[in-house]
């Protein structure tokens, strides 16, 4: 049976034990490009009323900077970006080549902050661009100028960073510094760094710009939001995150995991309404046809759930005891469940039971818990009906008969 929904916590005291180290962060920033990286998932597009509908969920939210689009891309998308920016409060991005018609496009919309990139690594610049190193360092510098010149924040990614000639890195990183560029943004296009060695890139490239910098995770490897977070250790103030982490290939770092790690592992106030991170993730989910696996982090149907035996026991008696306590169901927007089955245990259907308005005995629950066991263990789901099933052929007396007798 779901707990009843409680007022959420926002903050709650880390556990003491042998990570209770919580001072390596002090802010971070949320980048959110569902909108834009997260629709270049294969197999999804978002109407405009989709991205009007999950961008106007985003500002609610307090999310820092909206990445809606790429404007130059079609009349619907520039209409997209545009509204966007005219209807929301926090900012809005637009993506743009280092090529004048984008950014011109992404200038047009009206949105706060341009976002040009560039490919940087040999393989890229050589094989999709066709282009050489000479060329695309001076492109970085003009777009650059172009985007500081209009007035617009200007956000300069070396795409492909992760897999640059660091000296190459580091010179292009320097002449877009001196051009203006008020972002660098550090994406880790083919998702091929860990966290060890982007926190070392990342803690590289602060010496060599006073630009704020932002950083861009790929899942590839399974690592995309532990290498945002490693990122934000090395000095990167925002990260570029999306919704159930769709996106390009295996996706993105996560807006939820990344959010929930700031402010549960963390005790970063990010100024994230975070009692809203289900509910996005739900829209975002039917909006763009992917579905959401049960194991996933903070927005999964399992994160809150519990069917073991000794686990459900123990979260009955103290949640704290098999969830991590600094993150709770209420905090997310979400519901704790005790779901029966193969492995369940007399706690959990004595629970179900008496929220279903029964009154067992022991005897009772050992046998209806006999029954939970068997049908569970033939594969079938135990719902409700199920449940309620087995009490009456136990002859389980409900509570108001047992105030009558």
């Amino acid at each position: 049976m779901p707990t009843t929904r409680l007022a959420p916590a926002r903050r709650i005291e880390f556990f003491q034990g042998t990570l209770d180290s919580t001072d390596e962060i002090e802010t971070a920033r949320v980048f959110d490009t569902t909108l834009r990286d997260g629709e270049q998932s294969p197999r999804t597009s978002f109407s405009y009323e989709d991205k009007r509908e999950i961008a106007a969920i985003l500002d609610e939210m307090g999310t820092h900077v909206i990445e809606a689009g790429f404007p130059v891309n079609s009349d619907a998308e520039f209409e997209a970006v545009r509204d966007i920016a005219k209807s929301t409060s926090n900012d809005v991005c637009g993506l743009a080549r280092v090529v004048d018609k984008d950014i011109e496009a992404a200038l047009d919309t009206g949105a706060e902050m341009v976002h040009v990139f560039v490919s940087t690594s040999d393989v890229q610049i050589e094989d999709s661009m066709h282009a050489t190193r000479e060329e695309v360092r001076a492109n970085a510098v003009e777009a650059v100028e172009r985007v500081v010149d209009a007035g617009a924040t200007c956000m300069f990614s070396p795409m492909d960073a992760t897999r640059t000639d660091e000296e190459f890195l580091l010179d292009v990183i320097e002449a877009v510094t001196e051009a203006g560029t008020d972002w660098i943004n550090i994406p880790d296009t083919c998702g091929v760094a860990a966290p060890r060695r982007f926190y070392d890139l990342i803690d590289t490239v602060t010496d060599h710009t006073d630009a704020r910098i932002d950083v861009h995770t790929h899942d590839d490897f399974g690592m995309a939001t532990a290498n945002a977070i490693s990122g934000i250790e090395a000095g990167a103030e925002q990260a570029q995150v999306s919704v159930n982490s769709i996106g390009e290939r295996a996706g993105n770092a996560a807006y939820e995991e990344y959010v929930m790690s700031l402010e549960s592992l963390f005790q970063v106030d990010t100024g994230i309404d975070t009692t809203r991170i289900t509910e996005l993730s739900r829209v975002v989910e039917e909006k763009s046809d992917m579905p959401v696996p049960a194991n996933k982090p903070v927005v999964g149907a399992n994160a809150f759930s519990h069917e073991s035996g000794i686990h459900a026991a123990g979260v009955i008696e103290n949640s704290d005891t098999f969830e991590p306590g600094v993150m709770t169901p209420e905090m997310v927007g979400a519901q704790r469940e005790l779901v029966l089955g193969k492995h369940t245990g007399t706690h959990s259907v004595r629970e179900r039971l008496e929220g279903a308005g029964f009154a067992p005995s022991e005897e009772e629950v050992r046998a209806v818990t006999r029954r939970v066991k068997d049908y569970g263990a033939e594969g079938d789901r135990v719902t409700e009906a199920e449940l309620e099933r087995f009490a009456r052929e136990v002859g389980v007396s409900l509570e108001e008969e047992e105030v009558r007798a």
